[in-house]
């Protein structure tokens, strides 16, 4: 199992889905939980950080999932990222990411189906024991 990988994104309930036609947040939790049994399944441990719109609330919520489990990776989810009106909320994070984890390696998915392609291009998995 590969540890210390911080799965980071907008909590469901924290998205615009005037934005996306045709998903909303039963739909887009159900797709995160499938994409994080997908990776345990692919052999990667990952903690998962949902958080809040609000910088100040997510930056407490980043402090708590990563002083809870050493983290070296961390995968940021695309609704975190692409939205204009979380750029802030995207740089902060990132610069926080940064001091609390010196060295911290970053990678970025498109969607919940693809993080574990954007884990495998900055770590791979262990065998599995039989």
């Amino acid at each position: 199992m590969v540890t210390g990988i911080l799965s980071l994104g907008l909590h469901p309930s924290a998205v615009d889905y005037s934005r996306y036609p045709g998903l909303d947040e039963e739909r887009l939790t159900a797709r995160i939980a499938a994409g994080e049994a997908a990776l345990r399944e692919a052999g990667f441990d990952i903690v998962p950080c949902q958080v809040p719109a609000d910088p100040g609330e997510a930056e407490t919520k980043v402090r708590e999932c990563v002083a809870a489990t050493p983290v070296r990776v961390a995968m940021i989810g695309a609704g975190l990222r692409m939205a204009p009106e979380h750029t802030l909320l995207f740089e902060r994070l990132v610069n926080l990411l940064t001091q609390l984890v010196p060295g911290i390696a970053f990678c970025f998915n498109t969607s919940p189906e693809t993080t574990i392609d954007a884990l495998r291009r900055w770590v791979r998995p262990s065998p599995r024991s039989a």
